[in-house]
């Protein structure tokens, strides 16, 4: 039995390529294994939320306003470009549709207008030129461990140093997801040592909802020990794709949990593992 490969946005927007690491599947994992199992190799549909779509057409938004000349980069012009995001969003995903009812729907652009703007007292996008915007990365670390991910904009200085700056439409993480946030700057900076030869000089997310930026400026010493974990978690994850056991791991996370009805800690039975005897 092998890692499956799933859809994700990078499959979508790139196309089918072979199992990987990525910041969120990592993080899935540590978590709780049988949650891993269910979202990739399972499969199971999960519906969308109403917050993970607004942030996916805030996240267009700034891709688009990008895509303009630096001097028109103000907050009209990206309010302008709200209702075409909506537009693409609505028609790539029809299965948003029915998140947003009409008579919800000026509430909901209000919503994204409102961290639009946001987004505007955290830096001026006049200023300079991203090198690129909604950025897919990749990698093999040197014992075959494949990393993946995709960056909201890299920025390279003058000088050659290398920004990653990341949108992030809730707010900043308290002490609970501190970590979290942390391995996910961790990552992308592994990945961007392993293919451009030096880290990042800084990487940054910016939490629309209250106006923070958290910076991490990472150590190449620190990454290394970190391409240590990584290489040991993916390992994990092959063993457990080979013998087929993906334990849960209750928390208090579970709440949130939309796999709970196949949970046995729950009283449910996850269905039966992939064979693999039509893998190709």
């Amino acid at each position: 039995m092998s890692v499956d490969v799933i859809s994700t946005p990078e499959t979508e927007r790139f196309g089918p390529r072979g199992p990987a690491l990525s910041p969120s599947r990592a993080i899935d994992f540590k978590q709780c294994p049988l949650k891993y199992r269910l979202r990739v190799i399972d499969q199971i549909p999960e519906p969308p939320s109403r917050a993970a779509v607004r942030g996916t057409v805030v996240h267009a938004v700034l891709e688009a306003l990008f895509g303009l000349p630096a001097a028109e980069r103000d907050v009209q012009a990206a309010t302008a470009l709200i209702d075409p995001a909506w537009a693409e969003v609505r028609q790539s995903r029809p299965e948003v549709e029915g998140l947003v009812p009409d008579e919800e729907l000026e509430g909901f652009l209000a919503e994204v207008r409102k961290l639009v703007g946001v987004y505007f007292r955290l830096e001026d996008p006049t200023g300079f030129d991203p090198e690129s915007c909604e950025t897919f990365i990749e990698t093999e670390l040197p014992d075959g461990t494949p990393l993946r991910g995709i960056v909201d904009r890299i920025d390279r200085s003058a000088a050659g140093d290398v920004h990653v700056i990341d949108y992030k439409t809730g707010r900043a993480p308290g002490l609970a997801y501190e970590t979290r946030a942390l391995f996910q700057l961790k990552f992308y900076a592994l990945v961007l040592l392993r293919t451009q030869g030096r880290a990042p000089a800084e990487l940054r997310l910016m939490y629309l909802a209250d106006g923070i930026t958290l910076s991490y400026r990472p150590d190449e010493d620190e990454l290394l020990r970190f391409e240590r974990i990584l290489s040991a978690l993916w390992a994990a994850i092959v063993t457990a794709a080979e013998t087929g056991e993906f334990p849960p791991s209750p928390g208090w996370m579970c709440q949130y949990c939309d796999f709970k009805r196949l949970c046995p800690e729950f009283g449910g039975t996850p269905p039966p593992f992939p064979s693999g005897e039509d893998e190709s």
